[in-house]
């Protein structure tokens, strides 16, 4: 079935992309696989099969994006992750068993830009591919020098040319997708954001039912903003529609005022 995908999707002549993929995964056919799919496209993809030598090659900065297997040897793609989160915000795409969905959601909780069930088609990979870099060009482009005034929400600050977010001036550590999350979320205070709308602007990816992955975003997001979602300071949530970015109470005292 797989084999049958990659020659569907090849025939469909995407452009080329010039991109550096490291493969992690104990499967050398699904590697090779993988790898003759995206070769013809563009990208160069080199392979490791445990998780020590994947962490080892991930943390060389010579890659655009890691695909990375849950199931390893030597370390868990979980601990890969965590220990590359330290010193890397590279573009990660998990690749994890069917039904699994709490390893998505630590994965995700981790630092994961997104992740990808082991029963792809070559579309969604080539599609999930391609949504975790473009975020990674704009977190790029944003930190170039441009004219934009930071955004100051009370105690939060969210300056958008070099891509820092500061909480009573102390830094937060975010990743791509939270830093979309939150800026979206920013720039629309006061307003409802659905779901639907977050993938879109955020996260760069077509809604999917059940799709649990803004909420699991959206709790990292709150956790290092030290946000109680019960009795929220920055993010609400509005049940069965999506969140809101909650005004500071003085910025809706003086939009009373006005007029």
């Amino acid at each position: 079935m797989i084999e049958r995908e990659f020659v569907l999707a090849r025939a469909m002549n995407e452009p080329l992309q010039n991109t550096r993929v490291l493969l992690v995964d104990d499967d050398p056919k699904l590697c090779r696989l993988i790898a003759s799919y995206l070769q013809p496209l563009g990208y160069s993809v080199d392979a490791e099969h445990t998780g020590p030598a994947g962490l080892s090659r991930a943390l060389t900065g010579a890659f655009d994006v890691v695909l990375l297997d849950v199931m390893l040897p030597g370390l868990s793609g979980f601990d890969v992750l965590r220990e590359l989160r330290k010193s890397s915000q590279i573009p990660v795409l998990m690749l994890t068993a069917l039904g699994e969905e709490a390893d998505r959601i630590v994965g995700l909780e981790m630092g994961a830009d997104d992740y990808l069930p082991k029963t792809f088609s070559t579309r969604e990979l080539l599609a999930r591919l391609r949504a975790v870099l473009r975020r990674s060009a704009l977190t790029a482009r944003s930190q170039e020098p441009s004219q934009a005034a930071p955004i100051v929400l009370g105690e939060l600050m969210i300056d958008t040319e070099t891509h820092t977010v500061l909480l009573e001036g102390a830094p937060l550590t975010l990743t791509p997708v939270e830093y979309g999350l939150l800026l979206t979320l920013a720039r629309a205070a006061g307003r409802v954001r659905t779901r639907e709308q977050l993938l879109l602007e955020a996260a760069d990816r077509e809604f999917e039912a059940f799709d649990r992955a803004i909420d699991v975003h959206i709790s990292s997001l709150r956790r290092k903003l030290g946000d109680d979602p019960r009795s929220p300071r920055f993010i609400e949530t509005v049940r069965g529609t999506g969140y809101r970015f909650l005004k500071p109470a003085a910025t809706l005292t003086a939009d009373a005022g006005i007029g």
